[in-house]
């Protein structure tokens, strides 16, 4: 069992940033692959950046070169760096641990308006 914390949402002008916290607990994070997802209102979720626990990551062509996913295994967290915000990057965004069905976190709200 893996329960996640989320931290770090708010709202931010375009071309600001964020950074995005996931905390998790239980003994198997180093083993888990991470991943952060989004949820904007009529839309469905998708998928931002993953990292496996070999540290291999992949990202959302749209957030390529502006979003940075990382994660420190002493600490049992995921982090999200987002710079170069954009509007239509707003959403909740969700922390997600492991592969198939996993396990979720409650979500962080992102708002990047003017």
């Amino acid at each position: 069992q893996v329960q996640l914390v989320e931290s770090g949402g708010g709202l931010v002008q375009p071309g600001g940033s964020l950074r995005l916290s996931c905390a998790a607990s239980g003994e198997r994070f180093s083993l888990l692959t991470m991943g952060w997802y989004r949820q904007a209102p009529g839309k469905q979720r998708e998928l931002v950046a993953v990292i496996t626990a070999g540290r291999k990551t992949t990202y959302l062509d749209s957030v390529k070169g502006r979003f940075t996913i990382s994660r420190d295994n002493a600490k049992k967290t995921v982090y999200l760096q987002m710079n170069s915000l954009k509007q239509e990057d707003t959403a909740v965004y969700y922390c997600k641990a492991g592969a198939g069905d996993g396990w979720w976190g409650q979500g962080t709200q992102v708002t990047v308006s003017s």
